[in-house]
């Protein structure tokens, strides 16, 4: 018998390709082990109104292909109060729902260890278009982003060539610049310009300015959205300013934002996010939670919520005094390993953009 009777699923936070694959993989292998799926809309805010509604083979047979979510998101601040958590576990236990599927980034992995704390037990699965979660060589929703990425720049050079121009392109990722990184490898960008590594802005100068020189007619310059200013203003449109006062090369600005974030997921979208999905299922059908799936050297492993969380806040030096007291000396040092893994492979990137930026 399963170890659930029933599984609630949601999508929170920013929406990303691949998570209805997911939830389709979620409820086929639910359902081969006679456990029913009752998707709930709008994330963690559905949970606590009860926004729920069954999911059948029906409801999902045809939604691999689609972008976004079909549960929608949403965020939810009262979800972070004792009442917004006493309303959603009321809802589980109100409608039969032995345990629940988050699919998310780092606050949808903090609900999901809240709810199993709670008696709900919960497995989480990083999907997000920012590839920011440390834990993880993967997200769901990555790989898509970057071929529309590189899609709207290959679209963008075409109009830089035709006019001697180079175009400034933000692309998303908040502080994490792989999306920036690997769009700019596989478009050849001149410059690219990161929050992780410090930037050479006199070098790019000389550099399109040689380029110039040598009959370079059309150029792009890749910029991750959380690269600011002293004064907190997006860098990527000062450094369109800076490129045409320094340089005479006519500079364009686009700021690609939300479009990158929407599509038909591609083939290695799709396939990484039912796996996960299928991995989950399993688990929860095992009796084991408070996990989230991750991929690690091509593999779909769990790793523990709590150690996820922290090994991210480690990355990104945003530890807070207590953090680490329930981690022993090897947790420690696993962690450790994967914020130099994760340090390791950004640098090779970058050089790798810097190698084919000519």
């Amino acid at each position: 018998m399963a170890k659930f009777r029933k599984i609630g699923i949601l999508t929170s936070g920013g929406d990303a390709p691949g998570m209805n694959a997911c939830i389709k993989a979620v409820v086929s292998k639910a359902l081969t082990l006679g456990v029913e799926v009752v998707g709930i809309n709008r994330g963690y805010q559905g949970l606590i109104e009860g926004d729920l509604r069954p999911l059948l083979p029906k409801h999902v047979a045809n939604i691999l292909g689609r972008g976004g979510t079909i549960l929608y998101s949403s965020r939810s601040p009262m979800f972070k109060t004792e009442e917004g958590m006493a309303a959603a576990v009321k809802t589980c236990r109100d409608n039969g729902i032995d345990a629940l599927i988050c699919i998310g980034g780092d606050g949808t992995f903090r609900g999901a260890t809240d709810m199993t704390r709670h008696g709900i037990p919960s497995i989480g699965l990083p999907g997000t278009i920012d590839n920011d979660i440390t834990a993880t060589d993967y997200t769901i929703g990555f790989d898509t982003s970057i071929n529309s990425t590189m899609q709207i720049i290959d679209k963008l050079r075409d109009t830089c060539e035709s006019h001697a121009r180079l175009n400034v392109v933000e692309v998303m990722g908040r502080n994490c610049g792989q999306i920036a990184l690997y769009a700019g490898i596989a478009s050849g960008a001149v410059a690219v310009v990161i929050p992780e590594i410090p930037f050479d802005e006199a070098a790019a100068l000389e550099k399109i300015r040689k380029l110039r020189e040598d009959g370079r007619r059309g150029m792009i310059a890749i910029v991750c959205e959380g690269v600011t200013n002293p004064d907190g203003t997006p860098y990527s449109e000062a450094f369109r300013h800076t490129i045409t006062e320094k340089t005479g090369v006519e500079t364009k600005f686009v700021r690609l934002a939300h479009i990158v974030r929407g599509g038909e997921p591609t083939a290695r979208e799709r396939s990484t996010a039912m796996r996960m999905g299928i991995a989950a299922v399993e688990l929860l059908h095992e009796g084991i939670s408070n996990v989230v799936m991750c991929e690690l050297d091509g593999k779909i492993c769990p790793v523990d919520i709590s150690f996820a969380l922290i090994a991210d806040r480690m990355y990104k030096s945003k530890l807070q005094p207590g953090d680490l007291d329930p981690f022993t000396p090897e947790q420690l040092e696993d962690m450790r390993l994967l914020c130099k893994k994760r340090q390791n492979e950004i640098q090779h990137l970058y050089k790798v953009a810097q190698d084919v930026a000519n």
